[in-house]
């Protein structure tokens, strides 16, 4: 998965175009509807694809650049309404070169928008002034009613991302994943034509036409801003232009540096760096899995055999501003993303993958479904699912004791490493059973007991002897006979 420079993407959140032969007939004032976006993306399936031309004047929009150019406060769109439907562009910069078309829709009826410089108020010598008249746009922010913050953006690739209630943003969404885990093989699907649509005081309804070496596709996100966050439903037709080794859907990228259970010496000074440190998985048989996440030392890939699963998210499950002390930019406020099917997916993995990172900088995690059956090329795929952006510490398991911490260190042994998890949530008169397996590692030691003076806390203690370079994939979960009361914890000791 190829690094996103996350400084520059914080820093941007914070004519009509000329168009393509295969969209010409949506000038102004022509009709639009879902069909024919849908109609829209299957032609372009069948036609060879066409890469977008990088601006050549936006490689010298540095983040400095990007970040002294305000959109001025007059030209937002929607502006003049009550609610929190007011939308800002972003500009071309060296992050996101390619321009995208931007329409408006009103009574099914799509008006493109020109790019104009004088949207932005710049300093002299700035580099985003010298774009042009025609350079385009890189995407778009949605602001709330008091226009002190934007609640959804798009930009870059096919990724948008919103923050969870508390106004902070963390990780990101895609449209679609390529090849994710194939080491030089991955793929970025653009948006590359939006229309956007006013469809409530708290609510845009986004259109999208995707377009990749591999596939395209026709995308509509009905998003809205409520007390509990950011709900989107999500509808997706796509259609594969060749065959695609590793398709993923519902995809979400999020960064992890370090948290408790792996600090290293060296390290920032803060106790924990992470947007996401837990992979939530709720399959169609109640079971919660409860995968954390680590920093590998090499690329690291998990799949999580499932069938039509009800759900899976990465989660900020750490919300205590004591275990990171960043008065920043706030780790324990960064949002949850919850992906939830609209129908049966069918049989698949949920997948997820990681490579090492030694800054706060780049995304180096990312979630998504892949199902059995290949995609086929010429066949259509269609998709629907909502994502809510949340700061629920378990979407997927509320009735079940969560993984609350997770510590690492040194056995009895020095040969075995000592793994502790507390599990929150755990009544003062149950006493569960502990069910665990180390796969690839010698289990030496297991006990469980309440945490004296923390309610609910249940703390298990497990020391593994594994060999030097060695990863053990512990299992665990706590259980009532044959009940499962916890989640099933997955974790890659060593990785």
């Amino acid at each position: 998965m190829t690094q996103i420079d996350r400084r520059a993407m914080i820093a941007a959140t914070g004519a009509a175009l000329l168009l393509p032969g295969t969209l010409r007939a949506q000038a102004i004032g022509d009709a639009f509807s879902w069909d024919r976006l849908v109609a829209l993306a299957q032609r372009q399936a069948r036609a060879p694809f066409r890469e977008t031309p990088a601006h050549p004047g936006a490689a010298r929009v540095d983040y400095d650049a990007l970040h002294g150019a305000r959109f001025r406060d007059e030209r937002t769109l929607w502006g003049d309404l009550p609610g929190d439907t007011g939308i800002r562009f972003f500009p071309l910069s060296a992050n996101a070169a390619q321009p995208v078309s931007i329409a408006i829709l009103d009574k099914g009826r799509a008006t493109p928008l020109r790019y104009d410089p004088a949207m932005f108020d710049t300093p002299a010598g700035n580099a985003v002034a010298a774009l042009g008249p025609d350079a385009g746009f890189a995407g778009f922010r949605i602001m709330n009613a008091r226009r002190d913050g934007d609640w959804l953006s798009f930009l870059g690739a096919s990724y948008f991302r919103a923050p969870g209630p508390q106004k902070q943003f963390g990780l990101s969404a895609r449209a679609i994943a390529i090849n994710t885990s194939l080491a030089g093989k991955e793929e970025f699907p653009r948006f590359t034509h939006f229309w956007l649509e006013r469809s409530g005081t708290s609510s845009v309804t986004i259109y999208a036409l995707l377009d990749g070496a591999s596939i395209s596709g026709a995308y509509r996100f009905v998003s809205s801003l409520g007390p509990d966050g950011v709900r989107q439903h999500v509808t997706a037709a796509l259609f594969p232009r060749r065959p695609i080794p590793e398709l993923g859907l519902m995809p979400m990228t999020s960064m992890f540096w370090y948290d408790q259970a792996n600090r290293l010496q060296g390290t920032d000074w803060r106790p924990e760096i992470h947007d996401s440190d837990l992979l939530s998985i709720a399959s169609v048989d109640g079971t919660a899995h409860a995968r954390p996440i680590v920093n590998p030392s090499t690329p690291q890939f998990s799949a999580f055999k499932e069938s039509d699963p009800r759900g899976f998210g990465l989660l900020q499950r750490d919300r205590d501003f004591d275990h990171y002390q960043d008065d920043g930019v706030f780790y324990d406020r960064r949002p949850s993303l919850w992906a939830t099917p609209a129908k049966p997916l069918g049989s698949g993995q949920v997948r997820l993958y990681a490579f090492p990172t030694d800054s706060e900088y780049s995304d180096n995690v990312c979630a998504y479904w892949t199902p059995d059956a290949p995609p086929r090329p010429g066949a259509r795929i269609d998709l629907g699912y909502r994502l809510d952006w949340t700061a629920a510490r378990a979407p997927a398991s509320s009735d079940l004791a969560i993984v609350a911490n997770v510590w690492r260190g040194r056995g009895d042994r020095p040969d075995a490493d000592r793994l502790v998890i507390d599990f929150a949530g755990v009544p003062p008169d149950m006493k569960p059973d502990l069910w665990v397996d180390a796969g690839g590692g010698d289990l030496r030691k297991q006990a469980g007991y309440r945490v004296l003076g923390r309610d609910g806390l249940y703390r298990v203690v497990l020391d593994i002897g594994r060999k030097p370079g060695q990863t053990v994939d512990i299992r665990l979960q706590l259980r009532v006979g044959n009940r499962a009361f916890s989640e099933y914890v997955h974790y890659p000791l060593g990785a």
